[in-house]
Parts: structure tokens; sequence; C-alpha cells
């Protein structure tokens, strides 16, 4: 057999050497997610739990909300009791559960632009900065498509108690974990920022009220990223 390499079929090896190389350099580059960039592909969804019977009806049941309260042995814990001493409707539990259903309505608000909703339950210091941000986006013809589609956890992470001239303040931290689809679209219809692929979310809001003050309710007085 001729082994010279007029016989060699050495174009062949190079084109292969070549789609190898390419080869692995586009696994390096999709292998790699940049910064906090979300991951391109949706999350597998759980699995839901079956639908329970209610006055014979059938009730459909989504995945269960891990709710997280301090226990009350703990610092925190011992300030929730506190808060219950000088308001004894508030249960954390029933406050977390609140918090979950204002969550679904804040977020949903500030995609649509409802500044109305937003008035109801932000501080005014946080409502302008939503506001602004609203503002910014409409004034580049920009829309924000937000889905929630489950919420995982709320936990309960500080509080805070604070005496002021007008009663006494209380401040509560809640983490709250959720699966959303969020996304900023340009006039075309084309993502700027954020991603169609469900990505979980970890937010830490901040909920503000008076003690023992008539007509004072909840509010959100920060949020931000967790």
């Amino acid at each position: 057999m001729d082994f010279s390499l007029d016989h060699f079929p050495v174009d062949l090896v190079l084109l292969a050497l070549v789609a190898a190389f390419l080869a692995l350099r586009l696994r390096s580059v999709l292998g790699k997610r940049v910064g906090i960039q979300p991951p391109t592909m949706p999350v597998p969804p759980r699995a839901e739990a079956a639908p329970r019977m209610v006055e014979n009806k059938v009730e459909p049941t989504g995945p269960a909300v891990e709710y997280d309260v301090p226990s009350p042995g703990t610092r925190v814990g011992q300030l929730l009791t506190d808060i219950h001493q000088q308001d004894t409707s508030f249960t954390p539990q029933q406050f977390l559960m609140s918090v979950q259903t204002v969550f679904a309505q804040v977020v949903g608000a500030y995609a649509q632009g409802n500044r109305d909703v937003l008035k109801t339950y932000l501080t005014p210091a946080v409502y302008a900065s939503f506001d602004a941000a609203i503002t910014t986006r409409e004034a580049a013809g920009q829309k924000q498509r937000t889905d929630i589609q489950a919420v995982r956890s709320l936990a309960i992470e500080d509080v805070r108690l604070t005496q002021l001239d007008v009663g006494l303040g209380a401040a509560v931290d809640v983490r709250i974990v959720s699966d959303q689809i969020s996304l900023v679209e340009d006039q075309a219809g084309q993502p700027v920022t954020g991603t169609d692929a469900v990505t979980e979310f970890s937010d830490m809001w901040t909920l503000e009220r008076l003690l023992g003050v008539g007509g004072s309710g909840w509010r959100l007085a920060a949020a931000r990223s967790a």
C-alpha cells in the first residue's frame, strides 16, 4: 500500500481538525453564563399537588408555599411577639400570606404601569422610584412582561422596632423566592433585558407600619434582589 503524501487526503484531515476546533470553541462559549444572565433553558416545572375536594367541588392546588417563621426563642421571634402584643390581630403566618398576595399585585402593577395600585402598597419614597422607572420605560416605548409562575417560599429574615414621635415603628424583612418569566421588550417586541425562560428570583422586601396607630397598614419601604 502506498502511504506517500500524493495519495494521503491531507485536505480532509485539515477540514476535520478545523471542525473539531470550532466545536470545542462553541462548547466553551455556550456552556457558560455571563455575570447574572439567567439560564437560557426553562426550569423544568415542579410536580403539582393533586386537586382536593371542597364541598363536592374539585379545587386545584398548586405547589405548596413554604412559610419560614423564626421560633419565639430567637431574637427575631421575640420581636414578632412584641408586634403581636401591640397589635393582637398580627400573626407571622397570616402576615406572610398577606405579603404573598401583595407581592403578586405589586409585581403585576409595576409591569402594567398601574400607578394607582402601587400607591396603595408602597411608601411615598418607594413609589417615587417605581414611578420614575415606569416613566423611563414608557418614554422609551418599552413594555415590561412579567408572569409569576409560582411563589416557592417566604421567610421573615429580620425585624426592627423603633420608637418614633408618632408611635412605634415596625420594619420586617421578608425574603421572597419565586419562579417568574420577566423581560422588557422594545417597540418591535424584541427583548431588551430579561428572558422568556422561567427563572428563579430571590427578593428582599422590607415592610413598615406604625403600631397602635389607627389606619396605619403595612407598606413596602424597600425592595432589592437577595
